[in-house]
């Protein structure tokens, strides 16, 4: 598994640690890197820290893209994923839109339920159509 895949992967898991946990992304996010292991790449915490600052617009963009489901009702893991992918999507530049979806239903496909992965690339694909400029000013 690529370096990156990897760090995808493990921010997932805090992710979704911390939202069963009810506790804070950063604090646990925190409590893994002293742990060490397993360790905690960079990218890792570039993206739990990313989804930590704008959760608010992440969950808004979730919840209305979610066709069919409330941001609360969505298998757990899908929410974790979901969050990482938009926050990747509208805020790393250095890595493509297509790589951050294909990264993300392959999570939903290794982790979560079988209808997941078409779930997770359509809401991901309907963010993308709506939300992210193709031109202009940089993302929000």
């Amino acid at each position: 598994m690529a370096a990156r895949s990897k760090a995808r992967k493990r921010a997932v898991d805090v992710l979704y640690e911390a939202d069963l946990r009810g506790a804070d992304r950063l604090e646990l996010l925190r409590e893994r890197i002293a742990e060490g292991h397993p360790p905690v790449s960079e990218h890792s915490v570039r993206l739990v820290e990313g989804v930590a600052e704008h959760a608010d617009r992440i969950d808004e963009l979730i919840s209305r893209h979610a066709t069919g489901w409330t941001l609360e009702r969505l298998p757990d893991v899908d929410r974790a994923i979901l969050r990482m992918a938009v926050f990747e999507l509208l805020w790393v530049d250095d890595v493509p839109d297509a790589v951050v979806i294909d990264e993300a239903v392959e999570l939903a496909r290794a982790l979560s339920t079988d209808d997941s992965p078409a779930y997770v690339n359509g809401v991901l694909g309907a963010i993308l159509d709506r939300e992210v400029p193709t031109e202009g000013p940089p993302r929000s």
